[in-house]
């Protein structure tokens, strides 16, 4: 695996890796992201991975600092899990001074995360349009858990004709059902089994939507009657929505999602389920 630190090490050894998939990332890795790189790697023959907790998607009182880092260990993990490089800049490299221009994704990004966490969808619009600039994937792998991220990013793909193909793949779960997130690592063992109830939530009710419930109003009040046995005054949001515009829906179809974030000491987890027939 080849270790890069600036976009002319990436442009010099691209054309190594012929038709590649892309797993951006902000490191920390866990199985989560290790099965993109493997989903990538199938899929693709190549896999370029980024590594580079971006600055501008983060608030003012948010976790920059703090976030979790390990480097040495995630290049060890890449290596066995057959990436072919590995992009590691520092943010002078990715925000040059003199750096101006942003992508605003609009509509999509202003409500749910984007509402709570103004600009932050910004930041990643355009750290992720500059990745792609950079790396040239044929494909790009994200995880189902940042559902909105996912959106946010379909909708710049669509509207810039950037020609790459967005893969989204399952979200990747702890034995106790709790999706994996490299800031699952804030919260101690208590905290992870109040957290189980979170997905437990999401699972009740798609079990009613198979059951023929369709009113939104009804799934969500089932699962808000799980969530507060623990959480009855720390839910940030609990929505259906539609998957692409993530507009709420009343009369919830196939394709639509239930998402959530949820406070669980100082930790927003974030979480959805996808109704499917």
């Amino acid at each position: 695996m080849k270790v890069v630190n600036s976009i002319a090490g990436v442009r010099a050894h691209r054309p190594d890796c012929g038709q590649a998939g892309f797993v951006p990332t902000m490191g920390f890795l866990h199985e989560g992201h290790l099965s993109l790189v493997r989903t990538a790697k199938e899929q693709c023959g190549s896999v370029i991975v980024s590594i580079f907790v971006n600055p501008t998607q983060f608030g003012p009182n948010e976790d920059l600092d703090r976030y979790p880092r390990a480097l040495e260990r995630d290049t060890q993990l890449l290596r066995e899990a057959g990436a072919d490089m590995l992009f590691v800049p520092d943010a002078r490299e990715i925000y040059p001074p003199g750096w101006a221009t942003v992508i605003q994704p609009g509509p999509v990004a202003e409500r749910f995360e984007g509402g709570l966490r103004p600009g932050h969808f910004e930041g990643v619009a355009t750290v992720v349009t500059k990745l792609f600039q950079i790396v040239q994937p044929q494909r790009a792998y994200f995880g189902q858990k940042d559902a909105q991220q996912c959106a946010v990013i379909r909708q710049i793909v669509r509207d810039l004709n950037i020609p790459v193909e967005i893969v989204v793949c399952d979200i990747m779960r702890e034995a106790s059902g709790l999706a994996m997130s490299s800031r699952n690592s804030y919260l101690t063992d208590e905290q992870k089994a109040r957290a189980a109830d979170i997905s437990l939530a999401l699972v009740r009710a798609r079990e009613i939507w198979s059951g023929g419930e369709r009113r939104a109003e009804v799934l969500r009040a089932a699962a808000l009657e799980v969530l507060a046995t623990h959480y009855r005054d720390a839910v940030d949001y609990l929505a259906l929505v539609d998957a692409d515009t993530f507009e709420d829906v009343s009369d919830v179809g196939s394709g639509d999602l239930m998402i959530t974030a949820v406070r669980e000491g100082t930790v927003r987890l974030l979480d959805n389920i996808v109704f499917q027939d």
